[in-house]
């Protein structure tokens, strides 16, 4: 399996919002935050319920994880299904990773049935999302290059014809460049850069890791 298969591109929130909707007078308030992990998602979650303590529900939703490893979802005394798992569907349909949602709930005096509540629900979400900011994350690799001057301009050249830029740089008895190099194509610049400079160059690794990229 090539590494693009493994490491497919997810969007991660940059930027969380806040929506409401109103449904028979019920108001449905959704607040949607980025979340890096179950224990930030959780604190979220309970300042949320402090918040509107005087709320009926306090429903939540989150997904963990570049392939959403992680997912949880309360309906936090809605009837089962009608608000939890629609919120979290709207979150893995959207693609987005590391985010969480609870939508508030002031009832409104009138019962909304089962349908309406899994609309209203997911509704209040997808319309929190359509104001969020959101970020393409990409598989890449950190590299860093130390060579001389020489070989500085031919690297260089390899770089901004593959559209690579260099993110840290440091000019003294040799120059160390530090480059974020999708996955796809790393194996073809450690190659293009070792034979342009007659292997001079000195490659190393620092990290994998997911990257944020121009849409």
């Amino acid at each position: 399996m090539n590494e693009r298969m493994e490491y497919d591109d997810f969007l991660m929130l940059i930027k969380g919002a806040e929506a409401e909707i109103v449904e028979k007078k019920s108001r449905f308030i959704a607040t949607v935050r980025p979340v890096a992990d179950e224990i930030a998602a959780t604190a979220f979650i309970d300042e949320m319920k402090k918040k509107y303590y005087d709320a009926r529900h306090n429903c939540s939703a989150f997904v963990i994880g570049s392939k959403a490893e992680l997912t949880r979802s309360s309906d936090d005394g809605e009837p089962s299904g009608t608000a939890g798992r629609p919120m979290l569907e709207v979150l893995l349909g959207s693609g987005i990773r590391n985010i969480a949602v609870v939508v508030t709930r002031y009832f409104g005096g009138t019962l909304l049935g089962t349908g309406g509540l899994v609309r209203a629900y997911s509704g209040a979400v997808k319309e929190a999302l359509a104001l969020c900011e959101t970020a393409r994350q990409h598989f890449c690799v950190k590299l860093e290059i130390k060579t001389d001057y020489n070989a500085v301009g031919k690297i260089q050249y390899l770089l901004s014809n593959s559209g690579i830029n260099v993110i840290d740089s440091t000019y003294g008895v040799d120059v160390e460049l530090t480059v974020i190099v999708p996955i796809e194509g790393y194996d073809r610049l450690c190659k293009g850069i070792t034979e342009a400079t007659g292997a001079r160059a000195r490659l190393r690794e620092i990290e994998r890791m997911y990257y944020k990229i121009s849409p």
